[in-house]
């Protein structure tokens, strides 16, 4: 159990009952509300339980696309791009469907995203000129 434990479980709380891990709920729940770092943290406890997994990139991708928002907030546009083009490699070993996330449709954010950033050379945040992106899982 990690320092961090208690405060995951307590962001992850109501995320539970489903077909996914708290965890991987969690995740979404967190970046909807703009709540970027606690997203990586909540999918990084379920990501390091298992480097094997089938899923280790799919979890990375994830959250390094939280990372990237973290760093569009603090102002750091250039470690956010870099994030960006390190989870759409991840991303990109999927199929289109992934856990009921539309990875094709989180792929195209993540152009959206980075076009923005370097189509303005890095010299506008595109977080404060639109609104925040959102991730929905199909059911």
């Amino acid at each position: 159990m990690s320092k961090k434990s208690a405060k995951i479980a307590a962001l992850v709380a109501g995320c539970s009952g489903g077909e996914f891990d708290p965890r991987y709920v969690g995740y979404f729940e967190c970046f909807n509300r703009e709540l970027f770092y606690e997203a990586h943290d909540v999918l990084e406890e379920l990501w390091l339980l298992d480097r094997n997994s089938p899923d280790y990139a799919y979890y990375k991708g994830l959250i390094q696309l939280a990372g990237a928002f973290v760093h569009l907030q603090k102002e750091r546009l250039r470690p956010s791009a870099a994030l960006f083009k390190l989870a759409r490699a991840n991303l990109l070993q999927y199929p289109p469907v992934r856990h009921r996330l539309n990875v094709a449709r989180t792929l195209n954010l993540i152009e959206d995203w980075l076009s923005a950033l370097e189509g303005k050379n890095f010299t506008e945040n595109p977080l404060r000129l639109r609104p925040s992106p959102k991730l929905s899982l199909d059911f």
